[in-house]
């Protein structure tokens, strides 16, 4: 059994809405073949508290557009570990430090991943201030 296209459109959703909040490590669990419960996981992480809650308010936001809403939110009040549960998508917002030492990744790794190019965040860096991106040729 794989995810089904409404699971895996609603994770294209939370991916982009995680990615347009500059949202880190952005990875899609198809986790079908392992509960009965969901399809796919998202789980992505923010290296502080507000960031957590920026990402889940815009992930909250676009997939209410889509008509989902979700039927379970946790951890939003500590804002280190925020799971939304969409039902065919559940969607992992963690603090960078929580995401290491609980390992989602790790503990669900005979999963397949599903890549979404919209999962791909520019990273900040030299041009993250705008030099190399104002049309002086170096970026």
């Amino acid at each position: 059994m794989t995810a089904t296209d409404q699971a895996l459109d609603l994770a294209r959703v939370a991916v982009a809405a995680a990615a347009d909040k500059k949202a880190q490590d952005i990875v899609v669990l198809d986790v079908s073949d392992q509960l009965v419960i969901t399809d796919c996981f998202v789980i992505a992480s923010a290296p502080n508290e507000r960031q957590v809650q920026a990402i889940v308010d815009e992930v909250e936001e676009k997939l209410r557009a889509q008509g989902a809403k979700p039927t379970r939110r946790e951890g939003t009040r500590e804002g280190r570990w925020v799971l939304l549960d969409f039902v065919d998508v559940v969607v992992h917002v963690q603090h960078t430090e929580e995401r290491g030492f609980y390992g989602l990744d790790r503990l669900w790794k005979d999963c397949p991943r599903v890549a979404f190019p919209e999962a791909e965040v520019v990273a900040d860096g030299p041009d993250a201030n705008g030099s190399g991106r104002d049309g002086n040729g170096a970026g």
